[in-house]
Formats: structure tokens, sequence, C-alpha cells
């Protein structure tokens, strides 16, 4: 079996894995990766993978348990204990440790005892061993075990046979100098069968007497049949029927299946695309152990969802391994011919060949008893009881079951009647209805694919079947409310749940004529929208027939951009003055003929306005000619500018023309410094200026009086100035106009009764 160097990356994340852009025959890459502190690689590689399988004879124990102590071994990966009858249930515990290569010791983890029999009949059915799960431990050089029978009855014993079996997933034959940075002798190679050393197992039971384990031996071929085992071990499977059929009412008892064949059929015409595949060549299948052709049946009526048990937190680098390590297991281990899955899936989404035949073959696996033949079946690699699969891994068995089942017409959402093929679950012959995708646990007592994959069944079946969450995301331009608005030529978005590769094509369509049509892994196509009102819909196709449409949502062609009724202008307002900012309000006025979606200050800062705000309060540098530019956009993209330019000035109350008694008083809180005060009633200060806004500018106190206002000859206010607390540079009163023109503000000290005072701090006004 040569490899050819197709490689495999993995990202840390562990949940999506790169698959060549382009697959050949549906197959990916594999990328060799060191695993352990002596560089051993459990993946693909450069030359041809060396498998193997050490077993220690557990030895022959009277009592409820029996232990292998502690010892070193060959180098293996995967772990397992099986025993003679394939049709002996378990009842109790297996549990292991093992040692990392160059590490310590794991704690102790269980044996998955959820027995899968496998094969219904045939040679590959008389040579089957009964086994665990097999468990993915990674690279290992020393294990223990201890086996224990459930107490409570006389059939709660340990079954006869009990074998320890190590797998050794294989690794590349050694490189050259340089070959992906490896030297020459680096230990990259299967190292040579090593006697185990430490104890013997022996039976921790009291009335045990034989402590003696055989010794291990390198297996190269299936195991013998124990010829110590019950006399039912032996006996061939039942003959009346060897696979499920396909019926339209309750069948009776007698109702036989064809046989499966080992003429390979003619591939039937596929509607769906084949999912990319780790071949059997891609993941270095070891051909050599599976010695018989494969069968098949007639067609693929139903599909099997399992998973694997063992761990979660492998890394999806070593999932060829670990398919690799299945393989050995299911054939050296149990006695099978081949591994019992049609095909395999990593939590990172990536699917691997099976059981050998030919992907686009109804092959007779041996993964669901009593239901092999005309079904076809997926394991995922872990234990799936407490949470489910990602998304990633649903959307790669929902593509393998719409490839298995639509090749031959049948709808993975629907239902089918197959007939057991033995007495398992279900009596020899009986007529069992089933989802046309269902679990392992639906066919056999057995807890597979675990409580949180099993749930995920129904959302598999519609990915499979039907276009699911098929949503418009997105018009160019925008959406308010329920609306969408664009300016005519626009990009359409929409989002689903099926995968890409089951959808056939998407069309868009506007009041409902098809106006683009776009590949099932697009989202998103280019439409023109004429002005005015119109309906939008997404509409998918799934490639077994299926179509969803989303509801109608309203789109606006509007090509019409806003307008500035009003420019942006500003005008002085209250508040505190400073020599470097002065409070003014900006106040503007945009509209839009269809919906104006918002109002930007885009100099001299940028600041964002709803649709309906025509004015804010900001800050402007005195003495400076700022230009104040606002953009208005509407829902559809299009926009309009506008800008003012305006000149906020502060003119000092000693420059104006006074009446009166006027004293200086000195404070840096006062602008320049300093500032004018009179208590005297009636004296005045005037300013003449050319501008469209004023401001009076005074200290407010709790001592502080009042001030008459009169602008161009007019009075125009009343201002007290007493305030709780001292506050300098006050703007007490502005003024504001639509245009710029001459005008006269003059001050008048009322002279209030207890509290004469007046400090003023100037005055200020634009230009």
């Amino acid at each position: 079996m040569k490899f050819t160097g197709i490689r495999w990356t993995s990202r840390r994340a562990g949940i999506v894995a790169a698959t060549a852009a382009t697959a050949v025959a549906g197959t990916v890459g594999l990328v060799a990766v060191s695993y352990g502190d002596d560089g051993a690689e459990w993946a693909a590689g450069d030359g041809p993978v060396t498998t193997a399988l050490h077993t220690v004879d557990f030895p022959a124990a009277t009592g409820r348990e029996v232990t292998v102590p502690r010892r070193d071994t060959d180098r293996f990966a995967m772990i397992g204990v099986t025993w003679t009858n394939p049709k002996a249930t378990f009842r109790g515990t297996i549990s292991v440790r093992t040692r990392a290569v160059g590490g310590g010791w794991s704690d102790w983890q269980p044996l998955e005892l959820d027995s899968h029999r496998g094969p219904e009949s045939g040679a590959e059915a008389g040579r089957a061993r009964g086994g665990t799960d097999p468990l993915w431990v990674g690279a290992s050089d020393g294990v223990e075990v201890r086996a224990v029978a459930a107490s409570g009855g006389t059939s709660d014993r340990l079954p006869a046979g009990l074998r320890l079996e190590l797998v050794d997933p294989g690794q590349p034959k050694r490189r050259k100098a340089g070959a992906a940075g490896r030297a020459p002798g680096s230990r990259d190679r299967l190292r040579p069968v090593a006697q185990l050393r430490a104890l013997e197992p022996t039976a921790t039971d009291p009335a045990a007497t034989d402590t003696t384990a055989p010794a291990p031996t390198d297996t190269t071929a299936p195991a013998p049949t124990d010829s110590t085992a019950p006399a039912e071990t032996t006996a061939p499977a039942p003959t009346e029927t060897t696979a499920p059929v396909e019926t339209t009412a309750p069948a009776p008892a007698t109702t036989t299946a064809p046989a499966p064949t080992t003429a390979s059929p003619t591939a039937a015409p596929n509607p769906v695309p084949t999912p990319k595949v780790v071949t059997r060549a891609g993941w270095q299948a070891d051909e050599s152990i599976v010695t018989d052709p494969p069968t098949y049946g007639k067609t693929v009526k139903a599909f099997f969802v399992h998973h694997t048990a063992g761990t979660n937190t492998y890394s999806c680098a070593d999932s060829a391994a670990i398919v690799r390590g299945i393989e050995v297991y299911h054939v050296k281990s149990n006695g099978w011919n081949d591994i019992g899955y049609n095909f395999l899936v990593d939590k990172c989404g990536v699917v691997f060949e099976g059981r050998k035949g030919g992907i686009d073959k109804p092959v007779t696996g041996a993964h669901t008893y009593g239901f092999n033949t005309d079904t076809a079946a997926i394991a995922v690699l872990g234990t799936y009881i407490s949470s489910g699969v990602p998304v990633v891994v649903q959307d790669a068995i929902a593509h393998v079951a719409a490839y298995k089942l639509g090749q031959y017409g049948n709808d993975p959402a629907g239902t089918v009647t197959l007939v057991s093929g033995v007495n398992g679950k279900y009596p020899l012959g009986q007529s069992v209805t089933f989802n046309r995708v269902s679990g392992h646990r639906d066919a056999v007592a057995t807890e597979c694919p675990g409580d949180a994959l099993y749930g995920q069944l129904g959302g598999l079946r519609l990915k499979a079947a039907t276009i699911t969450g098929l949503a418009l995301t997105g018009v160019t331009g925008g959406k308010s409310g329920t609306t969408w608005y664009t300016r005519g030529t626009s990009t359409v978005s929409w989002s689903v749940g099926t995968p890409s590769a089951l959808i056939a094509k998407f069309e868009v369509l506007l009041d409902g004529s098809v106006v683009a049509t776009a590949a099932g892994t697009a989202r998103s196509a280019a439409v023109t929208v004429g002005a005015g009102a119109h309906t939008l819909q997404i509409r998918a196709a799934h490639r077994l027939g299926r179509t969803a449409t989303t509801a109608a949502q309203t789109v606006v062609g509007d090509p019409t951009a806003p307008t500035f009724s009003a420019k942006p202008e500003v005008g002085l307002r209250g508040g505190t003055v400073n020599s470097t900012s002065v409070p003014v309000t900006l106040s503007w006025r945009a509209a839009d003929n269809a919906a104006l979606r918002a109002v930007y200050l885009t100099a001299p800062s940028a600041i964002t306005y709803g649709p309906t705000t025509t004015s804010a309060s900001v800050l402007a540098k005195p003495g400076v000619a700022t230009t104040w530019s606002m953009k208005a956009l509407d829902w559809a993209g299009n926009s309009a500018t506008a800008s003012n330019s305006r000149t906020p000035m502060l003119f000092p109350e000693s420059s104006a023309s006074r009446t009166g008694t006027w004293s200086t008083t000195y404070n840096t809180a006062h602008l320049g410094g300093k500032a004018l005060t009179s208590t005297a009633k009636g004296a005045t200060m005037k300013l003449s200026f050319t501008g469209r806004s004023v401001s009076f500018i005074a200290t407010r106190s709790s001592t502080s009086g009042q001030v008459y206002v009169y602008l161009d000859g007019v009075k125009v206010a009343t201002v007290d100035l007493k305030a709780s607390s001292t506050a300098y540079r006050q703007a007490v009163w502005t003024k504001s106009w639509s245009t710029s023109g001459a005008h006269t503000i003059k001050i008048v000290v009322v002279g209030t009764s207890g509290r004469p005072r007046v400090t003023t701090d100037g005055f200020g006004y634009i230009k």
C-alpha cells in the first residue's frame, strides 16, 4: 500500500478542519503530525503504514474480578477488551489505565460495554467475538486493566475468553534525511515487538487458581475461536434472513430478505454531489487484513447514525490514525472482515470512507445488527451523551445521508419499514418502521449514538432533505423597520442552514418574478430594483426536490438624494465661555423623499445625529473661522452635503462705551484676567457690532444684582445675575438672527436693593 503524500492540516480550535479546495473522486488530504515525546507519528505520512495488534489473554476467573497488573507494553494508541461469545453481554465494568510514551499514567477510564455484535451471518459472523468499544488513548507503552462483573445473579459473571487488545495504528516508514524535517535514525517507525514486562495478569478473587496468563502475541490475522467458549458461541447466525427489506405493510414472520452478493453493482445516478471523503488510501487502511471481498445489497433504504464512544479530546490530526485503529480492532479483535461502518466523521467534520466496496455502492456493513443490508451508517468519532456535535459535523452527516439515500430516490425526512434479520432488539422477521435517518439505538438495544447526538437527528433529517433556516439578511442600502431601501442596482444577501452541497440553486424574486439565479454555494446576488415599492423574496431548491421561499419583504427603490432645507448654522447659547471655546447651538434641517437615515456632522468634528434631530449644543473656537459641514444619508445610501463658515468673536468689556461709575477687578477667572464692576444704578455699557448672534457675558454670585438689556434701543430683557455659587464667564443672555446685520446692545445696572453689584466679562457675537 503506497501512500502518495496527501497532507492534512488542522486548526488549534479543533472544530474546523482544512480540506483540499478541489477533491478528486471525493478525497481530501492528511498531513503527518508528531505525537509523543519521541516524535512518533500516528497519522498518515509519506510512506506505507504498518499496523499491529498486541493481545493478552486474561486468566480464567471463578470470581467476579480479574486484573492485568500494571505492565510495560509495546507501543499502542487504542485499547479494548474482547471475549469469545459475541452474543454474551458483559454486565459490570472494565476500566483501564495507560501510560503515555515518555509521560505518566492516566486516570482510570471505563471502556464502553455497549457491544455492537456487527455482522449477522456468514464467515464474518462465525468468527466474531464480543467486545467493548475501542478507546483511543494516544501513544502509550504501559497498561493496567480491571474487569469486574456485576453482582446480583448467576448470569452476572465474567464472560469466557477475555482478551486485552492493544492496537498500534502504525506510523510511516523511516524517511530520508531532510524529509519533513526528520533526521535519519529518528524513531518514526514501529519498534520490534518486545516481550511484555512486569507481573502476569492474575485473578484477584481468592478462588482463582490460574495466576499465569499465556504469553502475549502480536497478531497479524483474526484471532481463532476460543474452543472453551460455550457451545452457542460457534453456532452460525440465523439463516432465515440476512438483511432488512422494505415493506408497505407489516411483513409476516417468515418474510426473508434477499441475501447480499459479492458482485459489485453499477452505481446508480445520484442527484447529490459526492461528499468530500478521505478515501481508504487517504487514511491508509491496512488492506492486507481484509481477506474477503465486500458484499452488496440492492439499495440504501435507511441511514443509521452512530458514535464510536471514547474520548472527545483527540486532535483531528489524529483522526486518520483513529480510523486505522478502529479498522484493526474490528478485523483482528472483533473478528469481522473489515471496519464495520460505511463512513466515519471526526469532530472537525472530515468524513472518512469506511468499509471498502465503493462509497457510491450499497455496501453491506457490520454496523446495525439485524439491519446491515440495504442500509448505510456513519459513526462520529467520540462520545456524544451530554453534548451534541458541532454544525460542521451535522452538515457532514446530512450530506452523506442525502447522498446515500437520495441515490435511490429515498427521502431522508421520511420513514421506512424494514424486517429484522436476527433475534435482537426485535425478533427475527418482525417488521419495524424507522425514520430513514435513524440512530443506532432505534434498531439495537444500545445507548449509541448518545443522548445529545440522538436529539440532533431531527435537525439532521431536515438538513438532508429540505431547505432549513433560509432568511433574507441584507440589501445594499439599509432597512428601516420592516422595509428595505436601495438605490437601484444592489446586492441581495441571505443565509441558510442546509449545507451548500445539498442546494441546487437560489433564486431572487422581485414582485414574484425571478430576477437573479445563484449557485447553491452563493449567499448573495446582484439585482436591479426600480423606483418605488416592491416585494422581495429568496427561493432555494434542495437537490432532492424540495424548495423553500422566504416571506415577502418590502423593498423600495430610491434613487433620490436627501436635501437640506436649512444649511448648518450656529448661534451663541448660554454657558461658560473661555478663551478657547464658546458655547453655540448648531441647527439644520434635512429631509428625504423616502426615509432619512441619519445626519452626520463631518467638520470640525464627527458626530452622528438621528433623522429627526435638527439642533445640537456644541462648542466653537473664538476668533477662528470654522466651517461646519454636514451630510444627510437616506436608507438607500443616497447622500447630500451642506456647510457654512462662521467666526465667533469675544469683545472685552473694557472696549465698550460706558456711563456711570465702573471699577476694574482683577482675577484670573475672568476673561483676560480682569473685569468691570459697577454698583451704581443706571450705569451703562454699550457695544455696536455686525453679526447674526450676540451674547452678554457676566459673573454670577449670591450678591450679584440685575441688569436691563436693550437691543437696538429697545429693552428686551431683565437678567438677574444672582446664583447660589460664584460662576465666572457666563453667557447669561443671547440673541440670534437668520441673517447678519448691524446691531447695538446696551447693559443698564438696575441697582438691586441689597445686592446692586454687576460684574461684566464682555460680549460675544458671530460674524
